[in-house]
């Protein structure tokens, strides 16, 4: 028994553990009733921690939402990526496994839900503009921007795309396809909008990136 309880107390007090388990708690909370009413000591509950353990390892609910911002970026990066090399990606492959990602893990349903209830704007730009959501929107902006643009480094690479300027389509992506979650995941969406919803985007930045249909590369 004590040695069990000692056990506990370790992983309790393990600095990467506790991090972690405020994270989550963290995320919880704030898909499911939104960053403004959330406080600090909420999360403390949650994650089982001090109140000032969050001070200590993020120093303010802002950092705490910018942290949980990159997360949210590089869990998105990573679905879409799903172990491949990114030379051999392209968007109808990675925009699909984005909305695959966010049907199964309802994030971004979540996420604007809870935020954008009572807003003049929904979705991405009802983040955008609340000044409690804006951290989080900004900092999984910078992840997933930055890696659509190595992607699509290594597809103008792979298709001779000498005049793309990767950075600039890689926001011109991000927006679009922004937008299309909106659409796909507003309330009352179904699952058969979803699905045009999906094609319609991979036709659309295929089109825009000047990529030729995979059965034609």
């Amino acid at each position: 028994m004590a040695t069990r309880v000692a056990e506990s107390r370790s992983r309790r007090y393990d600095p990467a553990e506790t991090r972690q388990r405020v994270l989550e708690a963290a995320n919880h909370l704030f898909s499911t009733q939104g960053f403004a009413k959330t406080g600090t000591a909420d999360i403390a509950r949650a994650a089982d921690v001090s109140e000032g353990s969050i001070f200590y390892h993020f120093g303010s609910k802002r950092s705490l939402l910018e942290e949980l911002g990159r997360m949210y970026g590089e869990r998105m990066c990573a679905a879409m990526e799903a172990g491949d090399r990114l030379e051999d990606l392209e968007p109808g492959i990675t925009i699909q496994r984005c909305f695959d990602y966010c049907t199964t893990q309802k994030s971004w349903e979540n996420i604007v839900n809870a935020n954008c209830a009572g807003t003049a704007s929904r979705g991405k730009m009802g983040l955008k503009s609340n000044p409690d959501a804006e951290p989080f929107y900004r900092a999984s902006h910078e992840v997933v921007a930055a890696w659509v643009e190595n992607q699509y480094r290594a597809m103008a690479k792979k298709f001779d795309l000498t005049d793309v300027d990767t950075k600039i389509a890689a926001e011109l992506t991000y927006s679009a396809v922004g937008a299309a979650l909106d659409i796909a995941f507003a309330p009352g969406a179904d699952e058969a909008l979803r699905k045009r919803v999906e094609a319609e985007t991979i036709r659309y930045v295929r089109c825009a990136c000047r990529l030729p249909h995979p059965r034609e590369a």
